[in-house]
């Protein structure tokens, strides 16, 4: 994987990639507009404190822009596993929802996927 996440300690990582592992600069727009710090707070704290609620509408946003942006790759991805590795709806549907019988999901995210590809 070209993007290498390493644990540095305690509570600590550090996320390191090259130039050419972002070609279209999503990555990095995620870490300079603070989106993945955003992000990975909500995960970490589900419920946090309140703040002033500017601060808080911005992070909510942040959370939910980075949100959309992944589930428009996973939906790439979703193309990738189906026309490049010929899998099955069912396999795909298997690992990613758990239930194979999540066909139809996949699918739904396949054709988002080739939307997102112009193709």
């Amino acid at each position: 994987m070209p993007v290498t996440v390493t644990k540095t300690g305690g509570h600590r990582a550090e996320i390191a990639w090259e130039r050419g592992d972002d070609p279209t600069g999503y990555l990095s727009h995620t870490v300079e507009s603070d989106q993945l710090a955003h992000a990975l707070e909500a995960v970490g704290q589900p419920s946090p404190a309140p703040g002033e609620p500017d601060e808080d509408l911005a992070a909510a946003r942040q959370t939910a822009d980075l949100a959309r942006l992944l589930e428009r790759r996973a939906a790439v991805q979703v193309v990738q596993l189906r026309d490049h590795h010929q899998l099955s709806w069912r396999r795909i549907a298997a690992v990613m929802f758990e239930s194979p019988d999540r066909q139809s999901s996949v699918r739904r995210m396949y054709e988002s996927g080739r939307r997102h590809l112009g193709t």
